[in-house]
């Protein structure tokens, strides 16, 4: 695997960086073809076609200002029907990440779509699906702080005399998707961690990852490792001072 290395950061302090999304992504192709590129593809394309079927999209395409009552009633009924999608569409997500991490033991544990998902049943049950609660309650905040900002802004920030207010009102929602998704990320992280733990993959188990009880133990951990918006860059990728992955 490629390696990390120093580099000088901010004020001269050496700062050890991981290797960037370009350095993986070669090395993947390096060692397992082109192909390696698209590991899990089939069952994620899978996963967003379902979702995106039955998930309705409840948005305010209304230019012009809003009641606050009109935002929190949509909202509710977004989020209901969002988290009833992201429920069926979650096992193929598992499985999608799982048939990616089984590239660092070279395993050949899951294959088949299907066959992939009798396994989790058969192996696991619903504990195969412990990381879908995190992944919940960041849809749950990405929603809610997402309309709320965008309602707020555009009602109170934006002046009706100003002659381009229906464009910004019209770009806000976006720009707020953008900004809240930051701070949801550590949900995703959880749920990613989860969705490959002590599954029987190397890359899940000590010493590549502990064995964690629940999602707040995954949760406590990264935060005590400073890792919880780690993999959120593609590029500039450091590890925080005194982090590091030991055996529980």
């Amino acid at each position: 695997m490629p390696d990390p290395n120093t580099k000088p950061y901010v004020l001269g302090r050496k700062v050890l960086f991981l290797p960037s999304f370009f350095t993986y992504a070669k090395y993947d192709v390096q060692v397992d073809g082109k192909i390696g590129l698209f590991r899990g593809l089939r069952s994620r394309l899978m996963s967003n076609a379902l979702f995106t079927v039955t998930w309705v999209q409840v948005s305010n395409k209304d230019d012009m200002k809003t009641s606050l009552k009109k935002v929190v009633k949509e909202t509710s009924y977004g989020i209901m029907m969002q988290c009833m999608s992201r429920m069926l569409a979650y096992p193929l997500c598992v499985i999608s990440m799982r048939w990616m991490v089984q590239f660092v033991g070279w395993e050949a544990k899951y294959s088949g779509v299907l066959s992939s998902i009798g396994k989790l049943f058969k192996e696991e049950g619903l504990l195969g699906f412990v990381g879908l609660i995190p992944h919940l309650l960041g849809d749950v905040v990405f929603l809610w702080g997402c309309n709320l900002l965008a309602h707020f802004i555009s009602a109170y920030l934006v002046d009706d005399s100003f002659h381009q207010a229906l464009a910004v009102r019209s770009h806000t929602k976006g720009l707020m998707g953008i900004a809240v998704s930051m701070l949801t990320y550590p949900f995703l992280l959880v749920d990613d961690f989860l969705a490959v733990n002590n599954c029987g993959l190397q890359a899940g188990l000590p010493c590549y990852s502990p064995v964690f009880k629940s999602w707040i133990h995954c949760w406590k951990y990264l935060s005590m490792q400073g890792q919880l918006f780690r993999g959120s860059s593609l590029l500039f990728r450091w590890v925080s001072s005194g982090s590091c992955f030991v055996l529980e």
